[in-house]
């Protein structure tokens, strides 16, 4: 008997490569492609590293979990900016060792409560890199409401 996927919880991605080194067009599901290389020897630094797309998807989860509920809270939001940096390891596989999350709300009525309860709802249930994260990298998050 073939058991049928929910579409919803499948997402679908390629790569295809551009020239004789690493560098890749990748596109997932019919969205504006975007260009993957490495640094030179290896590549020729014409797009994002798979790490710098790692980055990326954490702070957007994390701002799309932590944005989402605080307009649930009817919080007014003006701005919201999310930095990232990682620390590699030493050894091989040089992945993240530690990544240092830094983010800037722009609010009038955001309070540090509503911060420290909506980063706790988004790394412990809501965001599912970080949820993918753990155990293998030590995630730390810092915030200032402006």
């Amino acid at each position: 008997m073939k058991t049928e996927i929910d579409k919803s919880k499948e997402v679908n991605a390629s790569i295809s490569l551009i020239n004789n080194k690493l560098h890749f067009k990748g596109i997932v599901e019919g969205n504006t492609a975007i260009s993957i290389d490495y640094f030179p020897p290896l590549g020729d630094n014409l797009g994002y590293t798979s790490l710098e797309l790692l980055l990326l998807s954490l702070t957007s989860c994390i701002g799309s979990a932590v944005l989402t509920f605080l307009r649930k809270m009817k919080k007014t939001i003006t701005a919201c900016e999310i930095n990232a940096k990682g620390i590699r390891k030493e050894e091989h596989p040089t992945g993240f060792k530690l990544i240092l999350i830094n983010i800037e709300i722009s609010s009038a009525d955001v309070k540090s409560e509503d911060m420290d309860k909506v980063l706790k709802l988004t790394e412990e249930t809501y965001c599912p890199v970080w949820s993918m994260l753990k155990g293998n990298v030590s995630v730390k998050t810092e915030f200032k409401i402006i």
